[in-house]
């Protein structure tokens, strides 16, 4: 199981970003971490990937375990080899290289044989992938790119799988093919962690959910249990682009301040 307890997360020294966070990602499960943007998503997964010190941050607080293992110390090359892998916010390609020489990249660390399976894995998820293994990457559409990040990340083999906001930018129908994507990604065995703002989406094929606001977790349910929720029906289920700017309106601040009592 790949758990962070009572994490507490600094910037520069002096911002406190996470503040007491506690999560679990149980073995072949996926789980859903929803919040506004700033709630503090991103840092939770930068402290487990070991990504904080590119962004001067530091854990002050807490610890990060899979398999009861402390994590919180590996850089992000060995939190990789560890079996856990992220793919990024904004899909980060080389979009000079080929799709093909992205995946290769993803799997710098595996043996050949393990290149070739896992490049057959990916294809096999991503036919379209296949079919474009010589393009450019910078040339492929949104959902396209967005996919190799995911297949890259793959081609290290991960137990468990970090997505940051995987739908974001994409048009609805290829929402719904990243989130058929995710489902089988989890039924080949690998566990994921699901950041999303998209509620909606995360929460149809997560087993558990987690809200944060302001650094903390406030909500911590049985996925089914938040769909139904009210608040998280009018905050987040279905609330997209301008509208998730009601998330900070004065007009939710009791809301909000029952969350966090």
């Amino acid at each position: 199981m790949l758990a962070i307890e009572n994490l507490e997360v600094v910037y520069e020294d002096v911002i406190l970003v996470l503040k007491g966070v506690s999560l679990s990602v149980p073995e072949g499960q996926i789980v859903a971490l929803l919040g506004a943007n700033g709630a503090g998503k991103t840092t939770v997964l930068r402290a487990i990937t070991g990504l904080l010190d590119v962004h001067r941050g530091k854990i002050t607080k807490g610890s990060v375990t899979l398999d009861g293992r402390p994590i919180s110390d590996l850089d992000a090359p060995g939190t990789v080899a560890a079996g856990v892998g992220q793919v990024m916010e904004g899909r980060r390609v080389f979009t000079e290289f080929t799709v093909h020489e992205n995946l290769l990249v993803g799997g710098h660390t595996s043996s050949r044989a393990e290149v070739v399976d896992g490049l057959e894995r990916v294809y096999g998820l991503f036919p379209i992938l296949a079919d474009r293994r010589k393009q450019l990457a910078g040339y492929l559409s949104g959902g396209e790119q967005q996919m190799l990040a995911i297949g890259r990340a793959l081609m290290a083999r991960p137990r468990y799988l970090l997505l940051d906001e995987p739908s974001l930018g994409l048009a609805p129908l290829v929402v719904q093919q990243i989130r058929d994507l995710v489902v089988d990604i989890n039924a080949q065995g690998t566990s994921v962690l699901l950041v999303e703002q998209n509620a909606s989406m995360a929460l149809s094929i997560a087993s558990h959910g987690y809200v944060m606001e302001t650094g903390r977790v406030v909500m911590d349910k049985p996925a089914e249990v938040l769909r139904e929720d009210e608040d998280i029906r009018e905050f987040y289920l279905g609330l997209r682009g301008e509208e998730a700017a009601s998330f900070r309106d004065v007009k939710h601040y009791r809301r909000r301040k029952r969350w966090l009592s």
